[in-house]
């Protein structure tokens, strides 16, 4: 189970990478869409999350963030900057598949295991690089054959009968649904259940 989940990680990885490359020439100095980060930092925090979920994964804490932080260097060109987002998927994907079954680690938004660690990272992957791509100018919608997968592991509460990449893009405050205002304030629920 965790090998499906680990390539479904490297398939995210690969996927943001390829659509953010057709961007490298764009000004990465203005704000991801919907966010206060410029479409840089989004990429920064895109590669440090991804490598905390495999710190967390892992270490195994029961009550805290790991002390190892990967950020991107901040000097670097956009596309060694995509190819360290690549290294970061790579780093989850390998905990993800080495994690067995048993192995629990902290989050703060729910004590979680491989398949919930790769879901989270494929969050941090996907709708970030949404973010991102919206706000330099790219035609790009996350596969749902990635946001599906997360969605189902991650929220629980999710609404039934939309598109998963709809239903991904609401449940993180991106989007409204009819029936279903857009969401001021969320969280994914990580525990294992």
């Amino acid at each position: 189970m965790n090998g499906s989940w680990s390539s479904l990680v490297s398939s995210a990885a690969s996927e943001c990478t390829q659509v953010l490359e057709k961007a490298i020439d764009q000004d990465w100095s203005r704000n991801a869409a919907g966010l206060e980060w410029t479409c840089r930092q989004t990429l920064d925090h895109m590669a440090l999350g991804v490598v905390g979920y495999a710190g967390l994964l892992i270490a195994q804490p029961a009550d805290r963030y790991i002390t190892l932080f990967a950020s991107l260097d901040p000097r670097a060109p956009i596309p060694a900057c995509l190819e360290g987002l690549r290294i970061a998927g790579t780093v989850l994907a390998r905990a993800v598949r080495e994690a067995t079954p048993d192995v629990r680690a902290w989050h703060p938004w729910g004590h979680s295991d491989g398949p919930g660690f790769a879901a989270m990272g494929i969050v941090e992957l996907v709708v970030h690089t949404h973010d991102i791509a919206r706000a330099l100018g790219l035609d790009w919608v996350p596969p749902d054959g990635l946001c599906g997968p997360a969605v189902e592991r991650l929220f629980p509460d999710a609404p039934a009968g939309h598109a998963a990449v709809d239903t991904l893009l609401w449940c993180t405050g991106r989007i409204a649904l009819a029936r279903a205002g857009r969401r001021e304030q969320w969280q994914w629920h990580g525990r294992v259940r």
